[in-house]
């Protein structure tokens, strides 16, 4: 019998011995892997022998590769590693979807979107444009999803399309900014809305005064403690297990879904009762109000303007329908993830997307136009509550969003973990990643992302007013987040390419849902999006080259580690055995 058949049960033919790879078969029981590193070339190009990629596509140790096995498996020693509980169900599944989409942005972003393009019917188009294209990446990312049921997501289809150093980009820049920017944004949104109930929370209330550093600053307001505590308390909720994350996630998104259900109803119903907004529908497209610039001196006033008002509208209504392909990071604990990732990426994009629309009709059905645009603090939907509840508005939407954000946290948290634990086990992270704690679940990967976090909730941008004094001060992951976005389009685009990659490289490979509408339908996506980012890369210069400086800041990154997993490698092959 084939001595790497001996070695991993895994090995279901004897391929080694039949290409005549006499080191393999002799060196097999030590470790099979001792002739496969041949630098940096692997990683940076698709590895294209089939026993190359039954052995990459397996789950690896920080420190050494190990034969193929799925990360929801035990790793040796089988007696003192944990592993992966499957434990969330589709109903599960799709909470998680719907509950980490909707956020705070819905309540706010359609008021900046109204200055962008100016007119009733093209706010409406935006969000259309929107749904079409998060439905459609969800559809196609299905096909991943059911071909690689794997912890991970996203990390994994950028590794096995296209090779390590893409998926460890995404991984880096998931880990930097936008994961965590986005969970110390959601968090300090808790805080902020906090403070319509408690006025004691706010981000001028300081602990500690700024400490001003150049262009930036150190601060700790009782809004940024509030931040800090949230984050704090959902990661070690988390550290417990699935169990009780899912039971929050399931809890909240169920709570807030409810809450917007209820506000699209009574909103629309007032509305039409009281005719505030029949002028919206009366006069659709006509532009109004004070329009903003788009880039470069151009606005909504003319057709080409108006364009690039859709595409750059895009970062708000975009970014608050992300975080949708969550649920791909946790594929290792969903139960027959083959079945049940793909249907929740569709029921929960189709329920948001739906509810996303419905609210902005909402909007237009209780306020005049005038009202979106001039918000106070773009909170479109308190002043809807408002003309709903006179008198209270703010406080029952300060209610909703903080429940919103607490459940969308949780999500955020929840998932993001999974994916350093990926890319942990391919040796691009911190050792102590890779690693399930006694609750079954990424207990470092969970500590790590939120201290990230809560040092992304500290620093601050300084606002100055003409005369150069201090008039302000920002909020450094507001900038990051900023700078991301675009980055992120890039990586929606390049895993949607990668089904295309994928259909060619492994022509043979199982898929139990083939992405819908193929190849038309991914086609169409990669097209749409890749429009918008060329408006971004011409007409937003400030915030999206800055953000590809980000992408780009991690490979030298990857090389370290790859150069530090390879050194532990042969440190530990040479080890007497």
């Amino acid at each position: 019998m084939c001595a790497c058949k001996n070695a991993c049960a895994n090995w279901t033919s004897n391929k080694c011995c039949e290409r005549g790879v006499s080191r393999w078969r002799r060196e097999a029981t030590t470790t099979i892997y001792k002739s496969l590193i041949s630098k940096l070339c692997l990683e940076v190009f698709p590895l294209r022998f089939a026993k190359f990629r039954r052995l990459r596509e397996g789950t690896r140790t920080a420190t050494r590769y190990k034969p193929s096995m799925d990360s929801t498996t035990t790793t040796t020693p089988a007696a003192t590693e944990q592993k992966f509980v499957r434990g969330l169900g589709l109903l599960d599944s799709t909470m998680l979807v719907a509950g980490s989409m909707i956020g705070s942005g819905i309540f706010i972003v359609s008021s900046i979107i109204a200055r962008q393009v100016g007119a009733p019917g093209w706010l409406l188009v935006v969000w259309i444009v929107t749904g079409l294209l998060t439905l459609m990446a969800a559809l196609s990312y299905g096909e991943l999803a059911a071909m690689m049921p794997k912890a991970g997501g996203q990390y994994v289809y950028l590794r096995e399309a296209f090779s390590p150093l893409w998926g460890f980009l995404y991984g880096w820049t998931l880990f930097l900014v936008i994961q965590t920017g986005t969970i110390a944004a959601v968090a300090v949104g808790f805080a902020r809305y906090m403070g319509v109930l408690v006025p004691w929370v706010s981000e001028s209330n300081y602990l500690i005064q700024p400490i001003r550093l150049g262009g930036y600053a150190l601060s700790l307001s009782t809004a940024q403690m509030v931040g800090l505590l949230l984050i704090a308390l959902l990661t070690f909720m988390n550290t417990l297990g699935l169990k009780l994350g899912k039971i929050v996630q399931n809890i909240f998104t169920t709570a807030k879904t409810g809450a917007l259900i209820a506000l699209i109803l009574l909103g629309i119903i007032v509305g039409l009762r009281s005719g505030a907004g029949a002028a919206n529908f009366s006069d659709f497209w006509s532009l109004r109000g004070g329009l903003q610039e788009v880039g470069q001196g151009l606005t909504a006033a003319t057709a080409f303007g108006l364009f690039v008002g859709i595409c750059v509208a895009q970062t708000n209504s975009l970014f608050s329908a992300d975080a949708w392909n969550n649920i791909t990071f946790t594929a290792g604990e969903v139960v027959n993830p083959r079945r049940n990732v793909p249907l929740s990426l569709a029921f929960g994009t189709i329920l948001v997307i739906s509810l996303y629309l419905l609210a902005n009709v909402a909007y237009l059905a209780a306020l005049p136009f005038s009202a979106i645009q001039n918000a106070p603090s773009d909170r479109v939907a308190s002043e809807t509550a408002n003309v709903i509840f006179p008198g209270l508005g703010a406080t029952i939407m300060a209610v909703a969003i903080m429940v919103s954000t607490f459940g969308c946290n949780n999500g955020l948290i929840l998932a993001g973990a999974r994916a350093y634990y990926a890319m942990a086990r391919d040796g691009l992270f911190f050792r102590s990643v890779s690693r399930l704690n006694r609750n079954h679940v990424p207990g470092w990967g969970l500590v790590v992302q939120g201290i990230w976090a809560g040092l992304l909730v500290l620093p601050r941008t300084v606002k100055r007013d003409a005369t150069g004094a201090v008039a302000g001060y920002g909020n450094l992951y507001g900038n990051l987040l900023d700078y991301v976005i675009s980055a992120a389009l890039i990586f929606y685009i390049l895993t949607i390419l990668g089904i295309f990659m994928l259909r060619r490289k492994r022509p043979d490979a199982e898929r139990p849902y083939k992405a819908f509408g193929y190849p038309l339908v991914p086609l169409l996506y990669i097209v749409g999006a890749s429009v918008i980012l060329a408006v971004l890369f011409i007409y937003q210069t400030a915030t999206t080259w800055p953000g590809l400086i980000i992408v780009l800041s991690g490979v030298p990154i990857y090389f370290m580690w790859r150069r530090s997993a390879d050194a532990a490698a042969r440190s530990a092959e040479a080890e007497p055995n």
